[in-house]
């Protein structure tokens, strides 16, 4: 620990450029990525969009710089796969299906360049391929989709410039981590954690790299029309931060099921014991010595991602290195026995059999309720009943009085809701939706003329003292015996709106 490394003496400890390198095993990682590819493009189109699906469209609609809860990448995105393939579960996932595809090449990739041959590459790959994580968020669009492939690809490019020391890989990697700052923030988050592992156990030489400070300004320029819309709107994503913490803190256990949530998600028995014992290897292993600096950082992120309380799977980008220094150290037969024998087929198989049912909607919709002991994944409930929930808020809208009816606004309690109402209730004769929650603040203010607002919601107390009359008017009800999170809601009719919707939208958003 005390003991001081020279410029000369780290340069030392860092490999040459090989002559030659295992080849790319081709075809087995091709056989996985196409396992996976059958999984991911048979369930794509089974039930319907995912909540948070929705509202990628419904901000899609409204496209901007920034917003409230995320950058503009994913916005982008689904608008453009809506585009292609108008009201297509399907298409707007196509995305998502290649990124996780994608996701299983790079980890093949990164074992390769820790020097991995064919069986190396073979078991990183197999494990990204059966990592819940991975396969459920394979299934839907969503920033914890898109988000850790490009980590991983900024992964590979560092990775492959530690061992062949070419400067325009780092320029690619300022150009990833700016598509990675339009999906997400937290790729920042990976630069400081790594740029501190850098500085205590190297390579340094990478700091010095001038290529390396032209990427970083690549990304910060690119970044400047985001932070510009995040400065005029009052830096909006410092106080989704504080809401998601709070979130996590209550609806989620918090800090005491951070770290079991996280080995969950890599996936179990295969991935949670390749991760533990790759970010050991990447620690210990005197032939992973120049890529130490990766499991520091693997565990800085998950201290730091503890400490704010944030979610579990933030620290997914840091997986496909760790497993694929795991599948390197068991090729090389460093490993004891145990661990050589979990990267084995039939724990695959096994692991694929579980993760799979419990991360893809794999049974028909109708099985969910006629058979309630199948297993079925956390979020299918999630995309199914949305344009009943639109018929019945419909139904209800269409009741009132034609002269009520024309200055009634309608008003969702949760994003998902309003993302719902904008997706199927603008053919049923509903008005734009609007909702003071997240990210959909921004979005749609309810105009002016609107002095009434059908609201969907459990709580309207956000609404009294703003109007007149409050009263319960109906319920939500799709008629399906699976219910969402909006299905049973009820719906209020709030009168009399006291004060103009510009000073008193600010007042009802909420995160």
């Amino acid at each position: 620990m005390g003991v001081k490394v020279t410029a000369t003496q780290e340069k030392t400890t860092l490999p040459a450029e090989p002559k030659t390198i295992a080849r790319f095993a081709a075809k087995p990682v091709s056989a996985v990525t196409a396992l996976l590819a059958v999984a991911l493009v048979l369930t794509a189109n089974r039930y319907g969009y995912f909540g948070d699906e929705l509202y990628f469209l419904a901000a899609g609609r409204h496209l901007a710089w920034g917003y409230v809860d995320q950058p503009p990448l994913l916005p982008l995105l689904a608008r453009a796969m809506d585009t292609i393939g108008p009201g297509s579960p399907f298409v707007l996932r196509i995305p998502a299906i290649l990124a996780m595809l994608a996701g299983v090449v790079l980890t093949a990739l990164i074992a390769r360049e820790f020097g991995g041959r064919g069986k190396a590459q073979t078991i990183a790959a197999a494990t990204f391929a059966v990592a819940t994580q991975f396969v459920a968020t394979g299934h839907y669009l969503a920033t914890s989709t898109i988000d850790p492939f490009l980590w991983a690809l900024l992964l590979w490019v560092l990775v492959r410039w530690i061992r062949t020391r070419r400067d325009g890989l780092l320029v690619w990697a300022g150009v990833i981590t700016a598509a990675a700052l339009y999906t997400k923030f937290l790729i920042g988050g990976f630069w400081i954690v790594a740029g501190i592992a850098i500085l205590v156990c190297g390579p340094r030489e990478l700091l010095r790299r001038p290529a390396l400070w032209l990427g970083a300004l690549i990304a910060v320029l690119a970044l400047v029309p985001t932070l510009i819309w995040q400065a005029t709107h009052g830096w909006p994503q410092l106080g989704m931060g504080a809401a998601i913490s709070h979130e996590v803190e209550h609806t989620w256990g918090g800090r005491l099921v951070f770290l079991p949530s996280l080995l969950i998600v890599a996936g179990i028995p295969v991935g949670v014991a390749l991760l533990c014992y790759g970010v050991w290897r990447l620690l210990r292993s005197a032939e992973l010595r120049p890529y130490r600096f990766l499991g520091w950082t693997t565990l800085g992120l998950a201290v730091v991602f503890f400490a704010v309380n944030g979610r579990n799977y933030y620290v997914a980008g840091m997986f496909a290195p760790c497993w694929a220094a795991a599948a390197v150290e068991l090729e090389r037969g460093r490993a004891a026995r145990w661990w050589r024998w979990v990267a084995t087929w039939p724990v695959y198989l096994v692991a694929a059999l579980v993760v799979v049912p419990l991360s893809l909607p794999v049974w028909p919709q109708a099985w969910l309720t006629e058979h309630p002991g199948l297993p079925k994944p956390v979020f299918a409930t999630q995309e199914i009943g949305w344009p009943e929930v639109a018929k019945s808020v419909a139904g209800t809208y269409a009741a009132l009085p034609e002269p009520e009816r024309s200055r009634t606004a309608v008003l969702a309690e949760s994003y998902w809701g309003a993302s719902a109402l904008d997706r199927f209730g603008r053919d049923l004769g509903l008005p734009e939706p609007a909702s003071p929650d997240r990210g959909y603040t921004t979005l749609v203010v309810p105009p002016e003329g609107a002095t009434d607002v059908l609201f969907v919601g459990e709580d309207p107390r956000l609404l009294l003292g703003h109007f007149a009359h409050l009263r319960p008017i109906g319920k939500v009800h799709t008629g399906l015996p699976v219910a969402n999170a909006v299905d049973g809601q009820p719906v209020w009719l709030a009168t009399g709106r006291n004060e103009p919707w510009a000073t008193l939208w600010p007042k009802l958003a909420h995160d």
